[in-house]
């Protein structure tokens, strides 16, 4: 079962136009990228040049607005990119698109075709309720740095993803943590997609439709759910 999910009344106050559609997948089976999820990721990035025709990420109203929201709340967004504007950058340079595992590959590839922040949370490595929050400073973010795990904090007012062991995605959806990403071990998923005003509500929607669709396609006989848009 999905753990709750909620959203702030003091997030909700900073972003009015916020949506999201959570996806709950249960059965998976994971694995290292195929060739079939590296078309897919090739597939989005020309998707995504199409949509930009010649304009920078950053430039896209909804990247315009999570730059906004991000600045709202005090992180600087040409140096901490939403997670949605990286992958577009990143998808547009000599580099391309790095292949990481059949899950990550899917949701990154519906990230960077759609423009919409996408993530991962593995199921059995979440704690207790997610909650969309402000944080108060104190909260305990733990992710790597030169091979060593460490413990961060994250700025008071701080627009963060937690569950009741911690952060696990600082500045809402910048950098998420080691603890709850999925990994070829995986077998269960929460798929979070997120979007802005003015991106009609429908864009998000469709976005978590293919992607639903995605999952099923490369893990046959996946439960899966979709709850939202909220």
């Amino acid at each position: 079962m999905a753990p709750t999910l909620t959203v702030s009344d003091e997030v909700r106050a900073l972003a009015p136009g916020f949506a999201h559609v959570a996806i709950e997948a249960h059965g998976l089976v994971n694995g290292p990228s195929t060739e079939g999820t590296s078309a897919l990721l090739d597939d989005a990035a020309s998707r995504l040049a199409a949509r930009l025709d010649g304009r920078a990420p950053h430039e896209d109203p909804h990247m315009a607005a999570w730059r906004a929201i991000c600045t709202a709340f005090g992180a600087k967004p040409s140096r901490t990119r939403n997670s949605a504007e990286a992958l577009a950058k990143r998808a547009l340079s000599d580099a391309g698109l790095p292949r990481i595992n059949v899950l990550v590959d899917v949701y990154n590839a519906i990230s960077v075709a759609h423009l919409i922040p996408v993530g991962g949370e593995d199921l059995d490595r979440i704690r207790g309720a997610v909650r969309l929050v402000r944080a108060v400073g104190d909260e305990e973010f733990v992710t790597v740095a030169a091979g060593e795990e460490i413990v961060e904090h994250p700025d008071a007012g701080e627009v963060v993803w937690r569950d009741e062991a911690g952060v696990t995605c600082r500045r809402w959806n910048w950098r998420q943590g080691p603890r709850t990403r999925l990994t070829e071990e995986s077998t269960s998923a929460l798929f979070l997609l997120e979007s802005l005003a003015p991106t009609p509500v429908s864009d998000v929607e469709k976005a978590g439709a293919e992607l639903a669709e995605l999952v099923e396609k490369f893990s046959p006989g996946a439960r899966i759910t979709v709850h939202g848009p909220v």
